[in-house]
């Protein structure tokens, strides 16, 4: 009876040594788990609900944005790093769930680690737009905005949870930037700070040479390629995008109604309506030029 006594308490004693062991590694794991732990993000040549790879260039779009994001991202049937390739462990794997409906098109983003664990879900992104190329595009970029305000700087795990899969990763910590210029929508110009824009765009030039709202008669009159941008609501404004898609323009909200300060990642002006019209105000070669915009916000 005593044996049998001491055989229980004997297992009942394993039993909560290893639950407390589970629940410590449990609370590790869970700790450690969020995007400041990664420094890779694999995305899919082609996400489960398209039928095409790339279609409406949304692998392509993804990728970039979270490279703008400061992540180091491979499209999946990329070369992957050493790193990479010894443990995936060490990325993290965009996917998109769509949920549209019959007037929206409606995309979620999700970055999974490598036990297929969300560890971070963006806002349903929407768009309204008919042309799915456009729509899709527009969508991604609202979803990718609950991204854009959460703060992420990389931060490789530490010695003592080294061991634990999902943050084993022991890179320098340095995050690329840089959109790849190889993709459509890495072509495009991520958007200056509006601190940034405001120096360049100098009050001098806009205040003497174009009051705010006329069209000088020096100007030289000059026409956007043909086709409506669409204007993407940001922080600080909006950023116009055209179908292929491409940002165009980004526009920074000013203190007066219908007037923006502008950046075309080249030369800086304003943005103003006028007669219905909606114009951009710049100095190329130190000669004024205003380009009719097509708008849709």
């Amino acid at each position: 009876m005593v044996f049998i006594y001491l055989l229980d308490k004997s297992i009942y004693d394993m039993n909560k040594y290893i639950l407390l062991f589970l629940v410590l590694l449990s609370f590790s794991v869970s700790a450690q788990n969020t995007i400041n732990n990664y420094k890779y993000v694999i995305v899919p040549e082609k996400f489960a609900f398209l039928k095409q790879k790339d279609q409406y260039k949304l692998n392509t779009l993804t990728k970039a944005l979270l490279q703008d994001k400061g992540f180091t991202v491979y499209l999946d049937n990329d070369e992957l790093p050493t790193e990479i390739a010894n443990n995936k462990c060490t990325a993290l794997v965009a996917d998109l769930l769509e949920k549209n409906t019959m007037f929206s098109t409606n995309v979620t983003m999700l970055l999974k680690d490598c036990y297929g664990k969300t560890v971070f879900e963006t806002k349903q992104g929407k768009s309204r737009e008919k042309e799915y190329n456009v729509s899709y595009n527009l969508a991604l970029r609202d979803a990718f905005t609950s991204l854009s305000d959460t703060p992420y700087a990389y931060q490789p795990a530490s010695a003592a949870t080294a061991a634990v899969p999902v943050s084993a990763s022991t890179s320098t910590p340095a995050a690329s930037a840089a959109v790849s210029a190889n993709t459509p929508a890495a072509a495009t110009t991520s958007p200056a700070t509006a601190a940034t824009v405001s120096a360049a765009v100098t009050a001098p030039a806009a205040s003497t040479a174009v009051p705010a709202g006329t069209a000088s008669a020096n100007a030289a009159e000059s026409k956007l390629a043909a086709g409506t941008l669409y204007a993407q609501p940001t922080a600080n404004g909006y950023q116009l995008i055209d179908t292929a898609p491409k940002i165009i323009l980004t526009l920074y909200k000013t203190s007066a109604e219908n007037q923006f300060i502008a950046s075309n990642g080249t030369a800086n002006g304003i943005v103003f309506k006028k007669n219905d019209n909606w114009i951009f105000e710049y100095y190329a070669g130190g000669k004024l030029v205003a380009e009719k915009l097509q708008i849709k916000f």
